[in-house]
């Protein structure tokens, strides 16, 4: 086969979305908690009925045993604490409002997660912990050998964050 043959190899070094090299991963571990695609995750916002778009996220959707008939499926929703008494109350307008969403009857009824919804859950910690005394002196005799003090510091600080990994992992 000649050199002027071969198919042109895809490209790999290109701009891609976030949705798009993240839709692999998720989509398994959606798949297993009932969703059959992103959407109700990600139009939730859109489709719930103020103010549960904002207190409220799905966390499941379960189908009844046997075939899935046009009875649909509950929709398990984790929310803030102080609001299910409300979206109890409130499950069939919710149930309507994502069944007015998709144009057909997906979910039937509304049942609520025991585990709480904390929009603030994917915050990142206030800081890095310090640390700890013995580390950190080990570190700085390691280091004090180096005579220039940008290198010095660079390596301080990449001793510290070694040892850190390792003590969380």
């Amino acid at each position: 086969m000649a050199k002027d043959d071969l198919p042109e190899p895809k490209r790999r070094n290109r701009a891609m979305n976030i949705a798009d090299v993240l839709s692999g991963a998720l989509d398994p571990v959606l798949k297993k908690r009932g969703f059959a695609s992103r959407d109700i995750i990600t139009h939730w916002s859109v489709m719930a009925p103020r103010p549960y778009d904002e207190v409220a996220i799905p966390d499941k959707l379960s189908w009844p045993r046997g075939e899935r008939s046009e009875e649909g499926a509950t929709l398990v929703l984790r929310c803030m604490p102080g609001h299910a008494l409300a979206i109890a109350h409130d499950a069939p307008k919710i149930a309507a409002a994502v069944n007015r969403y998709f144009g057909f009857v997906l979910v039937n009824t509304v049942r609520l997660s025991a585990e709480a919804f904390n929009p603030n859950s994917g915050s990142k910690s206030a800081g890095p912990l310090a640390p700890d005394p013995a580390v950190s002196a080990k570190v700085e005799a390691q280091v004090a050998a180096v005579a220039d003090d940008e290198l010095r510091d660079a390596l301080r600080k990449l001793g510290h964050a070694v040892t850190s990994r390792s003590e969380r992992h």
